[in-house]
C-alpha cells in the first residue's frame, strides 16, 4: 500500500481526503482490516465449514430423524445475514468520522509548540470532542441493532436447543431411538451450531474488511497521473547542460481549477546561469519551481530542460539531475548526518562533511554532544529554523546537481549566516543552472537575471542594474523602494553593487 500511495502525483496529496493524518490512517487500519478479514477469519471460517459438513454427515448416519429436526432450524443463518446488511448502513461512516477526529490529534501533536504558546488545549480538546458527536450517536444506533440482532439470535439458538430435547426425548420415550444415539447427535449437531453462531459473531469484521478492501483496492489500482518511473520515457543524459524554459505555460492547482496562477508565462534561464524569481506573495515564485520538478503538469504550455519537454524524460532519471532547498526545510526523524545525505546515501564521510562546511553547518554541527549522529526529532523539532535550514541546503550541495532550485533558502537565517551561505551558494552554484525565489532583494542583485512575476506572467526581466535603468517605476523598483524603507541601508548602495551584475 506505500507503495502505491508513493508513487501517486502531488495533486492526490492535495485533496482533502488525502491529507497526510488520514493516509496515515489508511495505511494502518485498512491494512489490517483487510488482513484480518482475509487471514485470521477465513481460517475460522474454513474451520467452521468443515465442522458443519462433518457434523451432518454423522447426525445422519447416528439418527435421521433428529438430524432433519435440528438442521431445519438452521434458517437462522439468513435471518442473522439479513439482519447484518441492516446493521452495515448504520456503521458504514464510523471510519471515515473518527479519520477527522485522528486528523485533529494528530495536528495538535504536531503543532504542539503553537498549541501551547497560545494555550489553546481546551480548544483542541472541545474540537476533538466535537468531531466525536457523529461516531458516538452512530455507535449507539449501532450498539442498539447489533444487541437487538444478538438478542434474536439467541432466542433462535436456545429455541434450537429446546426443541431439539424435546424431540430427542419423544423419539426415545417411542423407541424409534436409543438415547446413546440421541445424545451423539444432538451434542454433535450443537456443536456445529456454536460453530455457525461463531461464523456469524464474524460478521461485523467482514463488514469491516469489505469496506477496507474497497479502498485499499481503489488505492492499489489508481493510476497516477504523473508516472516516475515510466519503462517507455526517454532516459536523461549523464550530464545536462541546464538550459530551463516554460513555454507559453498556463497553469491552475488541481486543487483549486478556477484559479489560473499562470496565464501564458514564459521564462527561460540559461545553462549554468543564476535566474532570480520575484513578486508579491502568491504571484507563483513557488509554482515555478514545483513545474520545473514536474510535481505538477501545466494545463497547457511546455516545461523544457536542455529544449527537450521534460514529460518525455524519466522522471526519476530527471530529478537526480535537480537539487532542491524548499522554503520550509524538511527533516526525517533521524540523525543529522543520514538527512544530508538523504537521497544520496552512498556518500562519503568526507563528502557530507564539507557539504555541511559549504552550507556553514559544520560548526554547530560539531558542537552538539553528539555532532553528526545527532538525532533531529519528529520534522527536525530539536533544531533550529535557521539550522534546519543549513542541513537542508547541505543535502542540496551534496547532490552535486546541474540544476539548483533554491525557494526562499537563506529566508530563516540570521543575517552573519545569510552572508556565509549566499558566498557558498555563489561558489556552489557556479556553472550550475540556477533559480532562486527570493523575497529579500538583497540577496539576488547579483543574479545574471531577474525575472518579476505579475498578474501571471513575466512583466519584467533582466539583470539588476538592467531593471534599475530601464524600468524606473517598474515593479522590482518598487519593491526595492518599500524595502528600502523597511531596512534602512540594506539597498543604500544596491545601485552601485549591482551595476557589476551581468545583463541579459
Amino acid at each position: 500500500m506505500l507503495t502505491a500511495v508513493l508513487k501517486n502525483e502531488m495533486a492526490w496529496f492535495d485533496q482533502e481526503e488525502n491529507e497526510s493524518s488520514r493516509v496515515a490512517a489508511r495505511l494502518s487500519l485498512d491494512a489490517n482490516n483487510v488482513r484480518s478479514a482475509i487471514g485470521d477469519r477465513i481460517s475460522v471460517i474454513m474451520q467452521n465449514s468443515a465442522l458443519m459438513l462433518v457434523a451432518c454427515t454423522a447426525g445422519f448416519v447416528l439418527q435421521w430423524r433428529l438430524a432433519l429436526v435440528l438442521i431445519a432450524v438452521f434458517p437462522v443463518v439468513v435471518a442473522a445475514t439479513v439482519l447484518q446488511m441492516f446493521m452495515e448502513g448504520f456503521s458504514g461512516d464510523l471510519e471515515g468520522a473518527h479519520a477527522k477526529a485522528t486528523q485533529l490529534a494528530g495536528e495538535a501533536v504536531a503543532n504542539m509548540r503553537t498549541v501551547a504558546a497560545f494555550n489553546s488545549e481546551s480548544k483542541i480538546v472541545n474540537l476533538f470532542k466535537t468531531s466525536l458527536d457523529v461516531p458516538l450517536r452512530r455507535c449507539f444506533w449501532k450498539g442498539q441493532i447489533a444487541g437487538s440482532g444478538f438478542g434474536i439470535a439467541q432466542f433462535f439458538l436456545y429455541g434450537s436447543y429446546a426443541l431439539g430435547l424435546w424431540y430427542a426425548s419423544w423419539l426415545v420415550k417411542h423407541g424409534i431411538s436409543d438415547f446413546s444415539k440421541t445424545i451423539r447427535v444432538f451434542m454433535v449437531l450443537m456443536v456445529s451450531a456454536n460453530g455457525a453462531a461463531e461464523t456469524l459473531t464474524l460478521a461485523p469484521d467482514f463488514i469491516k474488511g469489505g469496506r477496507a478492501m474497497r479502498s485499499v483496492f481503489d488505492l492499489l489500482d489508481r493510476k497516477t497521473e504523473i508516472e516516475s518511473d515510466d519503462p517507455d520515457s526517454t532516459p536523461v543524459p549523464d550530464r545536462l547542460r541546464g538550459e530551463v524554459e516554460l513555454k507559453h505555460v498556463d497553469f491552475a492547482y488541481p486543487s483549486r481549477p478556477d484559479t489560473l496562477v499562470f496565464s501564458g508565462l514564459c521564462l527561460r534561464a540559461r545553462a549554468g546561469k543564476t535566474l532570480a524569481l520575484v513578486g508579491a506573495s502568491g504571484c507563483g515564485k513557488s509554482s515555478v519551481i514545483a513545474l520545473i520538478q514536474r510535481f505538477y503538469e501545466p494545463t497547457s504550455g511546455r516545461v523544457t530542460i536542455d529544449g527537450k519537454d521534460i514529460r518525455k524524460y524519466n522522471l526519476k532519471s530527471l530529478r537526480r539531475h535537480i537539487a532542491t532547498v524548499p522554503q520550509e526545510p524538511c527533516l526525517f526523524a533521524t540523525t543529522i548526518y543520514e538527512n544530508i545525505a538523504y537521497g544520496h546515501e552512498s556518500a562519503t564521510e568526507a563528502e557530507i562533511i564539507e557539504a555541511a562546511t559549504l552550507a556553514n553547518a559544520h560548526k554547530f554541527i560539531s558542537s552538539l554532544p553528539d555532532g553528526y549522529n545527532t538525532f533531529v526529532g519528529e520534522r527536525g523539532v530539536q533544531l533550529s529554523g535557521g539550522q534546519k535550514q543549513r542541513v537542508a541546503i547541505a543535502r542540496a550541495f551534496l547532490r552535486k546537481a546541474e540544476i539548483m532550485l533554491l525557494d526562499e533558502a537563506t529566508s530563516a537565517l540570521d543575517v552573519e549566516s545569510e552572508k556565509c551561505i549566499q558566498e557558498a551558494l555563489e561558489r556552489v552554484c557556479s556553472g550550475k543552472t540556477t533559480i532562486v525565489v527570493a523575497h529579500r532583494l538583497s540577496t539576488i542583485q547579483n543574479a545574471h537575471s531577474i525575472a518579476v512575476i505579475d498578474d501571471g506572467k513575466v512583466v519584467e526581466q533582466g539583470s539588476h542594474s538592467h531593471l534599475l535603468k530601464n524600468y524606473v517605476d517598474g515593479c522590482y523598483a518598487k519593491m526595492i523602494q518599500l524595502q528600502r524603507f523597511s531596512h534602512g541601508h540594506d539597498f543604500v548602495n544596491m545601485a552601485s553593487v549591482g551595476s557589476n551584475s551581468s545583463t541579459m
